[in-house]
């Protein structure tokens, strides 16, 4: 950790505590209630929403990078953050008023492309605030925060969706924007050092920090290229889940089917909350790679859980264990990145990279099921996501390294440093 006055850093940990919790409803935009409100209210097929989601998101796919490089280069990331978080609403709140598929692709692709920014700022302000030392620990509570904030707001769309409709999440989540902006805007600027928030050590500074672009620590570090194809496939398999199961619900009851979908978040985020906190304490001990490989498992037994029974209450109680993988997934992922780049000062172009990839997953994943649920059914579909999930476990376990830098030993070994990891 930077040298500085431990109550300003206390301050700035709570208003970042605050940022993650409000930001929660806001990264993603309409999330999952898009797919639920496409096809009760505008009464879209499965296949157009599945495209358009798709279509949108290869916006936030094209700003990945770009937005990853302008983390490392800015000094005014709380502003960046803060303009993101406008745009992402505004896009989401237009949507009701141009409900047809050219301006529902616009929209969502904007806030796609905005809402990119959050990840690798949160986690490059952490860094910048806390230091490598205690980063996974910061992590965890940030991820525990989010996934705190995504459960809240979901119960609240809940509730409020089964009296008055699905729009209802519109006007949540501009009260959660407003709530996010004071957040990030209360975290203390002096207190984040932008060299260490880039992955810099105070090591070499001269050389790296007038570096414009990370592309060849990117394309020469074969672990991150593995990681890079194991974060696509974990996303290949799990971004169209939640959705599907939204769908089977809300066909069954419009209202009830958004209710329900809620019912599914909080479950899942009730669950990530420990999850995240896990990993924030014992991932140094354990290990990140067994982590990461857990999160990959746990997808081809929930896709198969998926298609045992189409009764709510079951699928609700199967959604627990997206609440395992991707809570594991959510705090484990900048760890690795960090791993892997640090002392290169390139964190957040690497993160965006990475990103990128894994969002090449999600633009696909919701693709590919809609098509395969239109020609062989829901069940045909959970299935086909789940070999993906496995396939990526096998890639990880044969050939992604451990990336931990201070895990026990065995006596009278050192740890390996960051650009023997990155040569591997």
């Amino acid at each position: 950790m930077s040298t500085q006055d431990p109550d300003l850093t206390r301050r700035a940990g709570r208003a970042l505590d605050a940022a993650n919790f409000f930001l929660a409803d806001v990264r993603d935009g309409l999330g999952p209630y898009l797919a639920v409100y496409l096809l009760t209210e505008q009464h879209w097929d499965e296949a157009r929403i599945g495209l358009v989601m798709s279509v949108a998101t290869i916006a936030g796919i094209l700003a990945q990078t770009p937005a990853g490089a302008l983390v490392d280069a800015t000094r005014a990331k709380r502003t960046v953050m803060a303009v993101a978080a406008i745009l992402v609403t505004l896009a989401s709140l237009s949507l009701p008023l141009f409900p047809s598929f050219l301006p529902v692709a616009i929209s969502q692709g904007i806030a796609q492309a905005a809402g990119v920014i959050f990840p690798p700022a949160i986690a490059a302000v952490s860094l910048g605030i806390f230091g490598h030392r205690a980063f996974t620990r910061r992590i965890g509570r940030n991820e525990t925060f989010n996934h705190a904030g995504n459960a809240v707001a979901a119960g609240l769309a809940g509730l409020s969706a089964y009296w008055f409709g699905p729009t209802v999440v519109f006007y949540l989540l501009g009260g959660m924007a407003i709530a996010s902006l004071v957040s990030i805007l209360a975290i203390p600027e002096r207190t984040i050092d932008h060299d260490l928030a880039r992955g810099l050590d105070g090591a070499n500074d001269a050389e790296h920090h007038d570096q414009p672009s990370g592309l060849k620590v990117l394309l020469t570090c074969r672990p991150l290229l593995v990681f890079a194809i194991c974060a696509l496939l974990f996303h290949l398999s799990n971004a169209a889940m939640l959705p599907l199961v939204g769908q089977k619900l809300a066909l069954q009851d419009k209202n009830l089917g958004t209710s329900l979908m809620s019912a599914c978040i909080v479950a899942a985020q009730l669950v990530m909350v420990p999850f995240a906190m896990l990993v924030g304490a014992k991932a140094d001990t354990w290990g990140h790679k067994r982590f990461f490989l857990a999160a990959l498992l746990i997808l081809p037994i929930r896709g198969a859980l998926y298609t045992l029974s189409d009764n709510p209450f079951w699928l609700v109680g199967v959604q627990l264990l997206d609440g395992v993988g991707a809570g594991i997934f959510g705090a484990i992922f900048p760890v690795i990145i960090a791993d892997l780049m640090r002392n290169t000062g390139r964190f957040n172009v690497a993160q965006g990279a990475v990103i990128t990839a894994q969002s090449i997953g999600a633009a696909l994943s919701t693709t590919l099921a809609g098509f395969v649920v239109v020609g062989a059914g829901y069940s045909a579909a959970f299935i086909t996501l789940g070999v993906v999930a496995a396939i990526g476990a096998v890639i990880c376990l044969l050939a992604l390294p451990e990336t931990r830098h201070g895990g026990p030993r065995r006596r009278g070994e050192t740890a390996a440093p960051a650009s023997a990891i990155a040569a591997e």
